[in-house]
């Protein structure tokens, strides 16, 4: 269906009753720059990523989808392969909606993929892991294209290895009230981190996370906390004793979104070729030296 057969469709949507409608429910892989956004979820004033899709879809059916993501991200936060549903007439070929939607979206936000999903299949619920990535850049000079995507750290050198050292014992279930951000409305603070892996490339230094959910603020708080390993202002120890005994009192600071990306979400029935949703933030191998 090419987009002007979609315009067609959508007229004569507009004029057809909800209930007369055979609907199927449609998944997205979503990426968004989270710079101009304050945040993923929909707000009384502000722009947002869930509005301005629902936005763009409810210009094709002439009345309002709820859009349902994975998780939530803050604002300035960035996402590789957001993943998201919604309900639309069967009229539409599911996989048409990624061309659709880019056709009414901003160059910030871009829908990879689109395809129909059974009706028990669900974008946060079905979800096995969210996994996200950090990237800190070291040099002491600054670099205006990696800008909007790192965090520029170049007070004092990072040594990786420390920081994977103090990121390793947190895999497990464990209470991580210590990285629980103020404003949550989660009811414990038990999480299952499945992974933690921290590399450098030239004058980047990445961390990844995975697990099945996070907490409320939990990477940034993390991230703004090892670095003080890193440098050696902390040691591994001294770092784990700070989550183990749960003292909040000693997260200090939160690191900045730009340098925080969602990187994909995982699940045991995903109908997306790994193409449309694994790595697709591009690696920083750019050095100045």
């Amino acid at each position: 269906m090419s987009d002007g057969r979609a315009l067609q469709v959508s007229r004569q949507l507009k004029k057809l009753p909800l209930n007369k409608q055979e609907t199927h429910k449609v998944a997205l892989v979503i990426q968004y720059k989270g710079t101009g956004f304050l945040g993923w979820q929909r707000q009384a004033s502000g722009r947002t990523v869930q509005a301005e899709i629902e936005d763009a879809i409810a210009t094709v059916l002439g009345k309002r989808s709820a859009l349902v993501g994975a998780g939530r991200t803050d604002t300035g936060v960035h996402a590789a392969a957001q993943v998201a549903h919604f309900f639309a007439p069967k009229v539409i070929p599911a996989e048409r909606w990624a061309t659709i939607l880019n056709n009414r979206l901003g160059d910030d936000i871009v829908v990879r993929a689109a395809a129909a999903v059974g009706k028990s299949w669900h974008a946060q619920f079905s979800a096995h892991w969210r996994r996200y990535r950090y990237t800190f850049y070291t040099s002491r000079y600054p670099n205006l294209f990696v800008q909007p995507y790192v965090w520029h750290y170049y007070y004092r050198p990072l040594d990786e290895s420390l920081m994977e050292a103090a990121l390793r014992p947190m895999l497990g279930y464990y209470d991580l009230s210590a990285f629980h951000r103020a404003g949550s409305d989660r009811t414990h603070s038990w999480v299952e981190l499945q992974d933690a892996q921290c590399t450098r490339s030239g004058d980047f230094v990445q961390v990844e996370l995975q697990a099945k959910g996070f907490l409320y603020g939990m990477v940034r708080l993390v991230m703004g906390l090892i670095v003080q390993v890193g440098t050696q202002q902390l040691s591994p120890d001294d770092f784990k004793d700070i989550w183990q005994n749960q003292r909040r009192d000693l997260v200090k600071y939160s690191a900045p979104p730009q340098g925080l990306c969602l990187l994909r979400v995982g699940y045991p029935d995903f109908p997306f070729e790994p193409e449309a949703w694994v790595d697709t933030q591009p690696q920083f191998l750019l050095t100045t030296k």
